[in-house]
């Protein structure tokens, strides 16, 4: 049977930290792309060189161009400029439209069966410029945010209760920004609510930090952003749709009426499998939360609606 073929648009630190993780996990035959001469190249044979080490036998293969991504199964586009101190996602739409609006162009035309993951910022509007551009199936065009996000709210919930991030389970929805919309109610440990557990100012406090979490590290390393736990959380996804895992996990994707939500790409609970986000999983939300997540879509519409990103 042929190994899944898995190209990544982008060979910086989290395309690149992506890559090695996928050859880690023997996930994939992986493809880097960058415009950068030399870029992936260097970086897919310093790879590929750590596959005898490891035991490992994917290839990976590194192109300025994109004929070798030709008939990937998933295409992982963290292609664009990373956010400085002081930027927010929303000042890097302008300049990062054009360059994920021609990633796009050639992913379509070079892999039309596809699974797009997008990672480039301001996430939710290149989730739906992505899906606007491709033509693919809403259910083929899928962003990573939510994961991350929650990633960071169970880091500090575990570090805050001092326990283990295994037993502690959360969920954080809406846009990729400020207006995200984590859940206190449906955050856990070992099953109980942290509202059991916390008091409501530790709580917000913790909440503040999950939506600055981003911006804390983009501020402590001033030459660039995360990369560590996003790469970890695209891997989450890639092996959710490549095992067929149906692994339900907060994802940006385009509702139709969903949590009276409509027309737009925002975070919200998905099934993620072999056919990408097989569903929309709806919870209960409490007025507070409703409308919370109400504000976070209003945001993410205005920004699509500056470029006219609509579907």
């Amino acid at each position: 049977m042929d190994r899944t073929k898995i190209s990544i648009i982008g060979a910086g630190a989290v395309g690149a930290t992506t890559a090695h993780l996928l050859v880690l996990k023997r996930l994939a035959d992986v493809v880097l792309v960058d415009i950068i001469e030399g870029l992936p190249q260097g970086k897919a044979l310093d790879l590929l060189e750590s596959c005898p080490i490891e035991g490992v036998d994917c290839s990976v293969t590194g192109s300025n161009d994109y004929e070798p991504t030709a008939d990937s199964d998933i295409v992982i586009i963290t292609a664009g400029l990373p956010r400085k101190p002081g930027m927010s996602r929303d000042d890097l739409l302008a300049k990062n439209e054009q360059i994920v609006g021609q990633v796009v162009d050639q992913v379509a035309k070079h892999s039309p069966r596809s699974i797009l993951i997008v990672v480039s910022n301001p996430l939710d509007a290149m989730t739906q410029l992505a899906l606007k551009r491709s033509k693919f199936p809403k259910q083929r065009v899928v962003g990573m945010a939510g994961i991350l996000d929650t990633a960071r709210f169970r880091t500090f919930i575990a570090r805050e209760l001092k326990v283990s991030v295994r037993d502690v389970s959360a969920f954080v929805l809406g846009g990729h920004g400020d207006s995200m919309v984590p859940l206190p109610r449906y955050s856990t440990v070992a099953g109980v609510p942290i509202t059991e557990l916390l008091s409501e100012d530790r709580i917000a406090a913790l909440v503040k930090r999950t939506r600055k979490g981003g911006a804390e590290i983009v501020s402590l390393l001033k030459t660039g952003s995360a990369y560590y736990a996003p790469a970890s959380s695209i891997v989450a996804m890639v092996e959710a749709i490549v095992e067929d895992r149906k692994r339900i996990f907060p994802c940006c994707a385009y509702l139709e009426g969903e949590y009276g939500i409509e027309g737009l790409c925002v975070g919200v609970p998905v099934k993620l499998g072999r056919g990408g986000v097989e569903e929309i999983v709806r919870f209960d939300l409490a007025p507070n939360e409703q409308e919370a997540l109400r504000r976070s879509a209003d945001t993410v519409k205005e920004l699509t609606h500056k470029k006219e990103i609509s579907t």
